[in-house]
């Protein structure tokens, strides 16, 4: 199974990039992650960033279902609100620590624009 190393700790992800666990998601994996899906121009996060993931795992906790764009940019009201340095919504979704999405729920974010 592929990992990531932050601080000296092996992070489980899936085959697909995504945390196994959850509860292994702080900043630093959050930009470890970032590096490894190339948009590392994130990191260091900054305070409207670590909202904006924030949100996202809070929602999906509460709710057990994926944040769209509109939701989050609904939600957060901070001045950097634009998700648009992911091409991808999996990408976004994957950085937050969230796990791998559906197939469909993909197709739907990118239909709402991220």
């Amino acid at each position: 199974m592929p990992f990531i190393e932050v601080e000296g700790k092996k992070i489980e992800l899936d085959s697909e990039g995504f945390l196994v666990k959850f509860e292994d998601w702080n900043e630093k994996v959050a930009c470890a992650l970032a590096d490894r899906e190339n948009v590392s121009n994130v990191c260091p996060l900054t305070k409207e960033r670590i909202e904006i993931f924030q949100f996202m795992r809070e929602f999906y906790k509460k709710f057990n279902a994926f944040p769209l764009a509109r939701a989050i940019c609904t939600n957060v009201h901070t001045k950097e609100c634009n998700l648009e340095k992911f091409p991808d919504g999996s990408v976004a979704w994957k950085i937050a620590g969230l796990p791998q999405p559906p197939e469909y729920l993909l197709s739907v974010f990118q239909a709402c624009g991220s």
